[in-house]
């Protein structure tokens, strides 16, 4: 809408005089995102989306459609002759129906802006819904579909036993619920009520009960001491440089800041510049030269480690305080199979700086987990950098000073004085933090677990999933594979065989997510983050009741907590999962289902009749085919297709010793 106001009405001024077949959309996002959220156009009230339609009615197109995620704020609203105002989830129908009409067609899509609604929640201009979203991790297959629909950033990978999962950043999320549109039964909505600020084992956690800290010698300031603060766009990496030039000033030292600010930068890498001297006329530029910085606050590693960054640090000068998590990027939307680079960076940093022989300027900790856990709020990680750089003696200001820079910024003054005092905690004695995590750790990250481990896991699962018998059945056929295998003495194909006939297995039916909802650990896990008066609704599509859109795919609708009740029946039914009463394996996905898996052994039966020193990696390929195969009804299908292919070309090559090589 600005890019609109300011000149874009020109282009469908002429687009409309010559005719032209196109059409426009015109994204009113409430706000002029590019330089600070301010209201778009001349008038106080900004340029309305009414405004928008009347002049694009006086313009001349041939049709005008809004679309927006609050289509009721319409009603009673006159809008321009022939205007019509539909759901954002008509979008699609909507761009087919418009590439059909001769001329220039509109369509102004009125959404606020994500970090304009953030801002206004929290200066309290705008309702801050009492909505949350919630993925059931057990019943998540890690397809991904909730990413595409949603292209949002909060929601994050969550490595599991059982494989990557999806989890909701709630630290993060703008309550779009867009990601509600993945077709998949594992998001809930938990309405009213609100986040636990702390989990119960951390309530009286306090970095004032462990202890006075030694304060830091005094950092010598002969020569102007170049700072760069290096994180994410709208976590309040900017904030860190002010706070920093602010204390500073109080302190009677020359200061300057720059910062990478002026564009939306929210979700994007930002940094901010600061230089700190004994005088200010010892300060000769206002950026951080090329090798020049004395000191990185690396608040997200993929930030800290980029090409902007690492030019900035030199080895023997520079001195890195960097949080050991990054937050997923935008890659991770579009690519399920998206790899943390966090460890990476770190190993980056390093061999810059030289860390081997300069031992003690790199400080790396996880400050996420640390926000997270001891603050509820992973908000808090920047601040809590800054307190671990400043124990660390980098930082040439007194702590007094930062303090009252906290206080003048006058924005949850208590919590970031705690998160900077975390954060000396951290550089003092990081063990003894660390040791206050892991009661309340809900993920455990796992450890390389032998075979036997891994089997026994699945086994004890399929066993409350079905029963005894099925559990014994896949428990056999891995034993097959791991006689057949351990005459070459190695183990990755029985590894991929246990994980992947387990997920083959465990397909996840009608009663399985019943089952996985009515887990009483996963109703205690919804109690330990959200407190008050709240109530859960389902997100489902039933293959038997579901309507379906105009692609033929089912569409999901919102069910009450009475589902709860539907869930704890359903899955007491499993029994009949395979057999002529099972109503539900009737379906062409569950009939697909099932047939994978008889395919999957009839595979690797042939294999291990076979199996060589020579043919063994093409043997792990093929048993790792169902890692492909995720996601529920039209995803799946989609994903099984595809699998399919690649299938068919492996088993080719195996039965051709000469395509063996080249598939090598």
């Amino acid at each position: 809408d600005g890019t609109y106001f300011h000149s874009g009405i020109l282009a469908v001024r002429q687009s409309v005089a010559a005719g032209v077949n196109i059409t426009y959309k015109i994204l009113y996002n409430d706000a002029v995102a590019m330089t600070g959220g301010q209201p778009v156009g001349e008038r106080p009230e900004g340029h309305s989306v009414v405004q928008i339609a009347q002049s694009m009615r006086a313009e001349g197109a041939q049709r005008i459609d809004v679309v927006t995620d609050e289509p009721e704020k319409y009603r009673g609203v006159a809008l321009a002759e022939g205007v019509t105002v539909h759901h954002r989830d008509e979008l699609d129908r909507i761009q087919r129906e418009m590439r059909e009409i001769t001329g220039t067609t509109v369509i102004i899509y009125d959404q606020t802006c994500a970090t304009e609604k953030r801002r206004r929640r929290k200066r309290g201009t705008m309702v801050d819904p009492a909505l949350r979203v919630v993925i059931n991790e057990a019943v998540c297959e890690g397809c991904g579909d909730c990413g595409v629909q949603s292209n949002c950033l909060s929601v994050e990978p969550l490595e599991t036993e059982f494989g990557r999962k999806r989890t909701i950043n709630q630290s993060t999320c703008n309550k779009d619920t867009s990601c509600l549109k993945g077709f998949c039964p594992s998001f809930i909505t938990v309405e009213g009520g609100q986040l636990k600020k702390k989990a119960k084992a951390q309530a009286t956690a306090s970095p004032f009960t462990l202890g006075a800290l030694p304060e830091p010698a005094p950092r010598s300031l002969a020569q102007p001491w170049g700072i760069i603060v290096a994180g994410v766009g709208g976590t309040g990496v900017i904030t860190i440089g002010q706070l920093l030039g602010m204390a500073a000033h109080m302190e009677g030292r020359g200061i300057v800041t720059q910062d990478s600010a002026g564009l939306a930068q929210k979700g994007g890498a930002t940094w901010a510049h600061v230089y700190i001297a004994e005088h200010q006329d010892a300060i000769r530029t206002t950026r951080v030269s090329m090798g020049a910085a004395d000191l990185i606050i690396g608040c997200d590693p993929i930030v800290s480690a980029g090409k902007e960054t690492l030019q900035r640090m030199r080895a023997g000068r520079t001195h890195v305080a960097l949080n050991g998590y990054s937050t997923p990027t935008a890659a991770f939307v579009k690519n399920s199979g998206w790899q943390n680079p966090s460890e990476a960076c770190v190993a980056d940093i390093g061999k810059v700086i030289d860390v081997e022989a300069n031992a003690g300027k790199l400080g790396v900790f996880d400050a996420n987990a640390v926000a997270t856990q001891l603050m509820g709020d992973t908000i808090f990680i920047n601040p809590m950098i800054l307190g671990y750089a400043w124990q660390k003696g980098w930082v040439p200001v007194g702590r007094e000073a930062l303090l009252r820079a906290i206080e003048l910024n006058e924005v949850a003054v208590e919590q970031n004085k705690i998160a900077f005092e975390w954060g000396r905690q951290c550089a003092h004695d990081w063990l003894r933090v660390q040791a206050l995590l892991r009661p309340a750790q809900v993920i455990e990250f796992k450890k390389r677990a032998s075979l036997e481990d891994v089997v026994q896991r699945r086994v004890a699962f399929l066993t409350d999933y079905q029963d005894a018998a099925y559990a014994e059945s896949y428990r056999a056929f891995v034993a097959r594979v791991q006689q057949a295998e351990s005459a070459l003495g190695k183990t990755t194909l029985s590894e991929s065989v246990a994980r992947n006939l387990f997920k083959l297995m465990a397909y996840k039916d009608e009663y399985e997510v019943a089952r996985l909802h009515a887990d009483p650990a996963f109703q205690q896990r919804i109690r330990d983050q959200f407190e008050g008066d709240f109530q859960l609704k389902f997100h489902l599509a039933p293959p038997l009741l579901a309507k379906t859109n105009d692609k033929g795919e089912l569409v999901k609708q919102s069910y009450g907590p009475w589902m709860l009740h539907v869930f704890g029946l359903l899955a007491k039914f499993k029994g009949l999962r395979g057999t002529a009463l099972d109503v539900f394996g009737k379906t062409e996905e569950r009939r697909m289902e099932r047939a994978l898996i008889t395919q999957y052994r009839d595979s690797l039966n042939e294999v291990m009749q076979s199996l060589s020193a020579e043919n063994h990696a093409l043997a792990v390929d093929i048993a790792q085919i169902p890692e492909q195969i995720k996601g529920f009804g039209h995803v799946k299908a989609r994903h099984a297709a595809a699998a399919q292919s690649q299938w068919a070309r492996l088993m080719t090559a195996w039965r051709d010793p000469l395509q063996q090589a080249k598939v090598a």
